[in-house]
């Protein structure tokens, strides 16, 4: 098999696997195999064609770090339809820290009790509590559920 195909299978894996994540890093990974495969097309020995795929992969993950610190929600917050639904405590991670798992939407979240819900902090599993916000890939949760935002909707 052709140096140059190996490259492009290479690439191609990886922008399917993309397709899956969602992340936008793999695609730049995968346009930097190919890349790669131009460079070994036009002949260039194997060590310059990991400089020029890892050069354009890095190029283009610089790019997809700067677009998403650009594009960042101020202040981390959930989308506006998460606040205020209902979770359910799955178990708890580690209680002393607040940290649990919980249900929503037919998937299991991380999820952390807000300072101030002593009531939250004494769940047991399978209670109702509320997304607050979120924090990260975590919710905020806590027993009582938050007034409508007005500015919404």
């Amino acid at each position: 098999m052709e140096p140059y195909l190996i490259w492009i299978i290479a690439g191609f894996a990886l922008v399917i696997i993309e397709l899956i994540s969602g992340t936008f890093y793999l695609l730049v990974f995968g346009l930097g195999a190919f890349v790669g495969a131009l460079a070994t097309w036009l002949g260039a020995p194997f060590l310059v064609q990991v400089l020029v795929a890892g050069i354009a992969a890095g190029i283009g993950a610089w790019f997809v770090y700067r677009w998403h610190a650009t594009h960042r929600k101020e202040g981390g917050q959930a989308n506006a339809i998460d606040i205020g639904q209902s979770v359910t405590m799955d178990r708890w991670v580690n209680q002393a820290a607040g940290v649990m798992r919980v249900r929503y939407r037919g998937t299991d979240w991380d999820a952390r009790v807000t300072e101030n819900d002593s009531a939250a902090a004494g769940a047991a599993p399978g209670a109702i509590l509320y997304i607050l916000a979120q924090d990260g890939p975590t919710w905020v949760v806590g027993t009582q559920k938050p007034a409508p935002n007005p500015g919404i909707g």
